[in-house]
């Protein structure tokens, strides 16, 4: 890789526990990768698997992607990152974003409301909070009276936000220090730079299954993307980028509770531009096409399904591999 390319992994792996990831962890920064990233939906939350990680493998940078605004008050939210940051001074991004209204709503029972408003509101208060600073304000979407952080980190993280569209898109590039996008392609990947200009951060976790069994991998892959592309938010983001027309007929479907329906109903070439596929020497090269149009740090996500096991694949997915 050039000098300062990134090259993250997302923890923990999809065959094994947080707890049995300790041994591939640990291999990450002899394989080259810089970075491992979290999420946090149903499985474990974004923060415990960083933790760990910074013991782990103290070398790499560490990142949520993405811990939801709203089902977490803004100052349990500022010590979890404080924490983070104290752990790994100078290595822990946090990533922090709208979510969708089943996370927050049905599953943390939360209220998805002026979700751009509460994503800003969140990032103007982290600021000050990681800093240090006393903040009793009243934000459009919440208010905080006399929060102080017992112990400020000495080197506040910085703070990325999920952004799909022109609007948060702007907002990340203006105030946070970088964007985190998913579910694209590399031509994709031009589109979302535009918006946020030739300096700023742009992260994209990739769904990366190592497998020359096409019709497996897509078979796989639908299940995957029917789940995330009827999410409203997703559904806006495809529309924005083109693929409307080509998505609508398995919306549809789904909307009608033909799940089976909504799968047959998704394009070939619609898995083919948003998950990479094929052998590792295949799936390296298509990752770099992302880098060349304008992504600064592909966070990679080996899926099961391939001939390839998940340790394997994290190994040939490595950016030093021929």
């Amino acid at each position: 890789m050039a000098a300062g390319a990134r090259w993250g992994m997302t923890i923990p792996f999809y065959d094994r526990s947080l707890a049995g990831s300790r041994e591939l962890v640990e291999e990450l920064p002899g394989l080259g990768y810089t970075d491992v990233w979290s999420a946090e939906v149903s499985g474990v939350d974004g923060f415990v698997p960083l933790a760990l990680a910074a013991q782990w493998a103290p070398q790499v940078r560490l990142g949520t992607a993405i811990v939801p605004v709203s089902t977490r008050g803004p100052g349990l939210l500022a010590m979890s990152a404080a924490t983070l940051a104290d752990l790994a001074p100078g290595r822990f991004v946090l990533g922090i974003g709208a979510s969708s209204p089943a996370i927050v709503e049905r599953w943390n029972a939360g209220e998805f409301v002026k979700p751009y408003a509460r994503t800003r509101d969140t990032l103007r208060f982290l600021r000050k909070a990681l800093a240090g600073e006393k903040v009793s304000e009243a934000y459009e979407t919440f208010q905080v009276k006399g929060f102080k952080l017992e112990r400020a980190p000495e080197i506040p993280p910085k703070i990325v936000l999920a952004a799909l569209r022109p609007r948060m898109l702007r907002l990340a590039a203006a105030e946070a220090d970088g964007a985190i996008t998913n579910w694209l392609s590399p031509q994709d990947v031009r589109k979302v730079r535009a918006e946020v200009g030739a300096e700023t951060e742009l992260i994209a976790r990739l769904f990366v299954c190592v497998s020359e069994d096409v019709d497996k991998v897509r078979e796989r892959a639908r299940w995957m993307l029917a789940s995330y592309l009827t999410v409203p938010v997703y559904a806006a983001f495809h529309e924005w980028l083109g693929r409307g027309e080509a998505l609508r007929p398995m919306q549809e479907a789904w909307a009608a509770g033909d799940r089976q329906g909504a799968l047959k109903a998704i394009p070939d070439e619609v898995v083919d531009d948003l998950v990479v596929h094929g052998d590792a020497a295949t799936c390296r090269a298509r990752v770099r096409e992302y880098v060349a149009n304008g992504l600064t740090t592909p966070v990679l996500a080996p899926i099961p399904g391939g001939e390839v096991p998940i340790a394997q694949a994290v190994r040939d997915l490595a950016p030093g591999e021929a």
